[in-house]
């Protein structure tokens, strides 16, 4: 079957390294769902890529809604009566802080959309690829996952997607289904950038933080 058959969902598509991996599986042929709260980058990326081919659609779902992500899915399982591939690049960064100090309110929403988005979202499509014996689920990690950074939500949430990734794909690997996780470095994604327009990031530090001493971007992650 060639990936032109072939159905996959992005979370977090609409920008970043979701958009970067939305443009590569269009590229290669695959019908690309998109899941994203942000409606006007979803139809400008949308309209983009299907003046060539139709082949995006963008869904509004809070990944942190699990009823939201579990009709979704029913949805483009109805309209596909398939699902090949979920990456789950859904996900907000925060700035720098100190356990003691830090703004709760913030923190929660940082695990309810990067660690419990990842859940919900694994749950509602993997359920659908272990029905049907196949399929490759992608999650998305960071290096700050192998050290402690001062990002006292992100950095324990994306340690925790890390486990949770392993343990999928022993969970589901008996059922034909592939499961990988990448953990990028610091990438250059609108949310970084306006970190760095705002003075809260250096981009040499950012360059010089990784073996390629580069400034990586989504495609290069995609």
């Amino acid at each position: 079957m060639s990936s032109m058959d072939k159905v996959a969902v992005v979370t977090g598509g609409a920008s970043g390294i979701g958009e970067g991996c939305v443009r590569k599986l269009v590229s290669l042929g695959y019908w690309v769902e998109i899941l994203d709260q942000e409606r006007e980058q979803s139809a400008r990326l949308v309209n983009e890529l299907n003046s060539s081919s139709l082949r995006t659609k963008h869904h509004v779902v809070d990944v942190a809604d699990a009823h939201s992500v579990d009709k979704c899915a029913q949805q483009i399982l109805g309209e596909h009566g398939r699902i090949d591939v979920l990456v789950t690049s859904a996900g907000i960064l925060e700035s720098s802080a100190n356990i003691l100090d830090m703004d709760m309110v913030s923190h929660d929403r940082v695990w309810q959309i990067n660690y419990h988005g990842t859940v919900h979202c694994v749950r509602s499509f993997g359920k659908i690829m272990r029905a049907a014996l196949r399929g490759a689920i992608v999650t998305v990690g960071s290096t700050t996952s192998f050290v402690a950074f001062p990002l006292p939500a992100y950095c324990p949430g994306k340690t925790a997607i890390r486990r949770l990734t392993e343990i999928l794909a022993v969970e589901l690997g008996r059922f034909g289904i592939r499961v990988n996780g990448v953990a990028p470095t610091y990438v250059i994604t609108p949310a970084m950038q306006a970190k760095i327009d705002a003075g809260e990031r250096d981009p040499e530090v950012l360059r010089n933080s990784g073996a390629l001493n580069m400034l990586v971007e989504p495609h290069h992650v995609a």
